[in-house]
């Protein structure tokens, strides 16, 4: 597809532009601000900064298909959560067993990313909350849809998507996993996310960290109940 005028000059300038659309639509007073490592956090601090909120993590992986692993046949999520994608699976002739080699590999960076972005803090309550979860883009939406799943179960009153582009047909079907989804660009056919960037680098695990580190030198350490703007 083409794509011209449309594109953000990087993760930044998408989490500015985002922040600046959210602003006008909701009251986000009581919100924690996620971001989904790794790509989504440097918009996630922009949205954070902006609207003057806490920022975490939600951590997420993809479970690509074996043979073309950028395609994604599920997702995994902290607190257990699973996602799977029936109908990539069908299509692509996944057997159980090799679903689960995947995912075996997928837990093992999750741990990794877990320990390296939280440490030993454990995760937060989201009761009464509202969970605003940021991510530079959505394709298939399988990791989003964890991280919804795990804000769910976290207790989340509420639960946000908001993206600079998404798939105005994955966009659609996450009525069901967010009480609200918010997109920028709302792109149709195939494409992938970077083609909406003018820079679109893979972001680094210490790039992440230092979101997270300025964030919390803001007076919001670590999303701790209560920190929220009022």
């Amino acid at each position: 597809m083409e794509v011209s005028l449309d594109r953000f000059l990087n993760r930044s300038d998408a989490g500015r532009q985002l922040a600046a659309r959210l602003a006008t639509l909701s009251d986000f007073s009581n919100a924690i601000v996620f971001g989904l490592p790794r790509g989504g956090v440097p918009v996630a601090y922009e949205v954070a900064v902006e609207l003057n909120l806490p920022l975490d993590v939600i951590v997420v992986r993809k479970i690509g298909v074996p043979f073309q692993r950028e395609v994604a046949m599920g997702a995994i999520g902290e607190d257990g959560v699973v996602v799977v994608e029936d109908e990539v699976i069908a299509a692509t002739n996944v057997s159980s067993k090799e679903f689960a080699i995947v995912e075996a590999r997928e837990r093992a960076e999750l741990g990794r990313r877990i320990e390296k972005f939280r440490g030993n803090r454990p995760p937060r309550s989201l009761v009464g909350r509202t969970a605003l979860i940021v991510d530079d883009g959505i394709a298939t939406g399988a990791t989003s849809r964890a991280a919804c799943r795990v804000a769910r179960a976290r207790g989340a009153a509420r639960v946000v998507l908001a993206v600079p582009v998404a798939s105005a047909r994955t966009a659609a079907e996450f009525r069901g996993e967010a009480d609200e989804v918010v997109v920028l660009v709302a792109a149709s056919g195939s494409f992938s996310v970077g083609q909406w960037y003018e820079e679109f680098d893979e972001t680094p695990d210490s790039e992440v960290v230092e979101c997270l580190r300025r964030a919390s030198s803001r007076g919001f350490p670590f999303a701790d109940p209560g920190d929220a703007h009022v």
